[in-house]
């Protein structure tokens, strides 16, 4: 059977309430993915709310752009799962998939009010045309540098 922390946080107030779920209150959770609006009432809560995040009994954290609930190791730049300490840093780390599984430990919820819109979780390949670079209103006129002469190098002596 599973068993969840349950991390519900309130933006409203900065708040954050810790709970365990066990038994049908944490089997309504199985199979749900990051990013879907889920009803309060289901997880002993008041008002929706939107499930943000969570990882499992090994601290491995769940990424919205990675597909199932199973452990992959993928490149991360940022977000999620990786903090890079120079700028353009890469690396090979162990994350877990967007869907909760029996596996999963921790849950974060953020509450939502009933007028707000729920935002789309951005996955690899979403990328809207107003996110583009901005585009220019007038072209860009490039100027060339002059070009640095070279030092002409000593002639090596032959022989003595």
């Amino acid at each position: 059977m599973a068993k969840f922390k349950l991390i519900v946080s309130d933006p409203s107030t900065g708040k954050c309430v810790v709970s365990e779920l066990e038994g049908a209150r944490a089997q309504a959770l199985i199979g749900r993915s990051l990013g879907e609006l889920v009803d309060g009432s289901a997880l002993g809560i008041a008002g929706r709310a939107v499930i943000s995040g969570g990882c499992d009994k090994n601290g491995v954290p769940m990424r919205a752009d990675v597909h199932g609930g199973a452990k992959k190791y993928i490149v991360l730049s940022s977000g999620p799962g990786f903090r890079a300490h120079k700028s353009g840093e890469r690396k090979r780390k162990l994350i877990r998939g967007r869907t909760i599984t029996d596996e999963t430990y921790q849950i974060n919820v953020t509450l939502r009010k009933e007028s707000e819109a729920l935002p789309k979780p951005k996955t690899v390949g979403d990328v809207k045309a107003s996110e583009g670079p901005p585009i220019p209103a007038e072209p860009v006129v490039q100027v060339e540098k002059p070009a640095k002469k070279l030092k002409e190098s000593k002639k090596t002596k032959k022989g003595k």
